[in-house]
């Protein structure tokens, strides 16, 4: 089996605010929608290290469905393809390099809603013990 070309990545995090979502026009002339939403990632070793990663999730995804319950917050397993997105920080105009990914799929690991929102930081404490 070949792989060449092959563009498929894997990235955990949680959820920066709930998904929004708004309507495109696409080349062809039709629309469509799309959710965008950013993913906090941690890297494990060094928890004050973090980037993002700008998730586009399009209505014919398997990732659509989950929709609903992607809220402020919530731990999620995103499967899809990366390409890079550098920009320029409002902080003193530096260049960083940004990640956009195209969601195919989300596995719901911890969701988040009102209530644990009331009560705590539930993720921050799960993350916590695990390590």
């Amino acid at each position: 089996m070949s792989s060449a070309g092959l563009n498929k990545w894997i990235v955990s995090g949680n959820l920066a605010a709930d998904a929004q979502v708004k309507t495109v026009d696409l080349k062809n002339g039709e629309q469509a929608q799309v959710a965008s939403v950013t993913l906090y990632v941690q890297k494990p070793r060094n928890r004050e290290e973090s980037f993002t990663v700008s998730l586009s999730i399009w209505e014919k995804s398997y990732a659509w469905r989950k929709l609903q319950f992607l809220k402020k917050g919530s731990l999620v397993i995103c499967t899809g393809n990366v390409e890079p997105n550098p920009f320029i920080s409002s902080n003193g105009n530096v260049p960083k390099a940004g990640l956009q990914m195209t969601v195919i799929d989300i596995d719901l690991d911890i969701v988040r809603d009102a209530e644990s929102e009331q009560s705590g930081s539930d993720v921050e404490e799960i993350v916590a013990i695990a390590s």
